[in-house]
């Protein structure tokens, strides 16, 4: 009778082991993206506009049709440590800095405020003022340093310049190589700053409705951070433990053998 009681015990506590091992598995919802049924119609064209704001870094060209009316609109970038010549054989252009009152110092014209603007908006602005000057004058404006940062639970996490100035919440977590399996896909943080001000949002990649999310698409300087599931937190707590766990696991497995024999 002690030896059946033994073994039930034993029974009892092998059922509840295979148990939690099962409920710490990661089920099929805490791994695949876009799990809704996918409906044409809820798909919504996002409209994405591109502000400037403080600590852009600006390039402005400006073109006619006398290149020489329109040199002195155009500083070239100047240093001793690095050429001023571009991958395209072409010279680089001087960056404006958007300040914190929005402003940028522009050749002639002096301080022009850009910030808040979009590019067709500062554009048309630079252009206004340039007709005082140049007959029917062309403005080029790109932003250098449009950069987004992606951390957390990625195979590549870091910081990624953005040369098109457009990028949706899937692309960045493809710049940084995919999700782990350990990275929640119900609670992406992203995070913002706005008028000096952080802001916080939450996707639900597990959601199709992601795309329809208003923050979908990245602004300049956005940090992205992927939590990790509770798997990984468990794992981590039993990776400090493991010592302690293995040792009692064996006592026990001794003495239920030496009252089995018995």
């Amino acid at each position: 009778m002690k030896i059946q009681h033994i073994r039930n015990k034993t029974l009892k506590l092998s059922t509840l082991l295979i148990i939690m091992l099962f409920c710490s598995c990661a089920s099929k919802k805490d791994i695949i993206y876009f799990q809704d049924e996918p409906i044409t119609t809820m798909i919504k064209k996002q409209d994405f506009v591109l502000r400037f704001k403080t600590n852009d870094l600006l390039t402005i060209r400006v073109s006619a049709l006398d290149p020489a009316v329109a040199r002195p609109f155009n500083l070239e970038a100047v240093s001793t440590n690095t050429s001023v010549i571009d991958a395209q054989g072409t010279l680089k252009m001087q960056t404006y800095l958007i300040d914190v009152n929005g402003n940028i110092e522009f050749p002639v014209l002096g301080i022009i405020k850009l910030g808040g603007l979009t590019r067709s908006e500062a554009n048309a602005l630079l252009k206004e003022k340039l007709t005082e000057y140049i007959k029917n004058p062309i403005v080029n404006i790109r932003l250098a340093n449009f950069t987004i940062t992606v951390l957390g639970d990625v195979n590549n996490p870091g910081t990624f310049t953005i040369q098109d100035e457009r990028i949706s919440l899937t692309e960045a977590i493809g710049l940084a190589g995919d999700l782990t399996i350990f990275g929640r896909r119900d609670n992406i943080m992203l995070i913002r700053e706005v008028n000096g001000e952080k802001r916080f949002a939450k996707y639900d990649l597990s959601s199709i409705n992601v795309v329809n999310d208003q923050y979908y698409y990245l602004a300049q300087n956005d940090v992205i951070y992927v939590e990790p599931n509770k798997s990984k937190i468990r794992s981590s707590t039993y990776n400090q433990n493991n010592g302690v766990l293995i040792s009692a696991i064996s006592t026990l497995s001794t003495i239920l053998a030496i009252f089995l024999i018995k």
